[in-house]
């Protein structure tokens, strides 16, 4: 099988996908594409994902694109180790929980959100930093609840989940704009846990071939 990661170092959605692939212990070549340079806008690019962001996910010529779909994909054709819990319910916590990042605070927190706050609404850096640490922090407050019902030194449990894998590069974000995490003591000591197993040290953007 012939695994291609679309993807770019400090990209948050392509840093979740790395940690869910060594996850599951697969082999995967990467292909970087500068958001910086706007790569992702490339007439080669747009062919492949006609939305042009990233990550996308080639599998033996089938592109998959969408984070949440990549890693639900990965979950369903490699099932071992699981990261989705065993019964209906706890898995629908575990989502839920993922999507406290992946839908409410990520996308608000994007490069393209961001540079239309700059360039289009004319917003200073200090607004802008302001704006990340507002999305990110009722985020982060509803998680740090749920980590407390449901961790058990992992976000979810005492084993890695979904929510790991969104949790981690969240974080990473959220301490490269110097947000206060303090007030979040559950959920940094389930990131630490995680980013101490290898799997996530090795998806983390400084260990990627197109680190700055």
């Amino acid at each position: 099988m012939k695994i291609v990661l679309y993807g770019y170092w400090r990209s948050g959605t392509s840093y979740r996908t790395r940690i869910a692939l060594n996850l599951k212990g697969l082999s995967y070549r990467q292909t970087t594409l500068d958001l910086r340079a706007g790569a992702q806008n490339s007439p080669e690019y747009k062919a492949l994902n006609p939305q042009g962001l990233l990550p996308a996910l080639e599998v033996d010529g089938t592109t998959l694109t969408q984070s949440p779909a990549i890693l639900e994909w990965l979950e369903e054709r490699f099932p071992e180790p699981p990261l989705l819990p065993k019964t209906m319910d706890e898995r629908a916590i575990v989502r839920a929980m993922a999507a406290t990042i992946g839908c409410d605070i990520h996308p608000l927190n994007n490069l393209r959100v961001l540079k239309a706050l700059k360039g289009s609404l004319g917003a200073s850096q200090e607004q802008v930093n302001s704006w990340i640490a507002r999305w990110i922090g009722d985020g982060f407050a509803a998680l740090e609840q749920a980590i407390a019902r449901h961790g058990q030194g992992f976000a979810y449990g005492d084993a890695p989940t979904l929510v790991d894998c969104y949790l981690v590069p969240q974080v990473y974000s959220a301490e490269r704009f110097g947000v206060d995490l303090s007030p979040y003591p559950k959920l940094m000591e389930a990131a630490s846990l995680a980013r101490s197993l290898p799997a996530f040290a090795a998806a983390h953007p400084d260990n990627q071939p197109d680190a700055d």
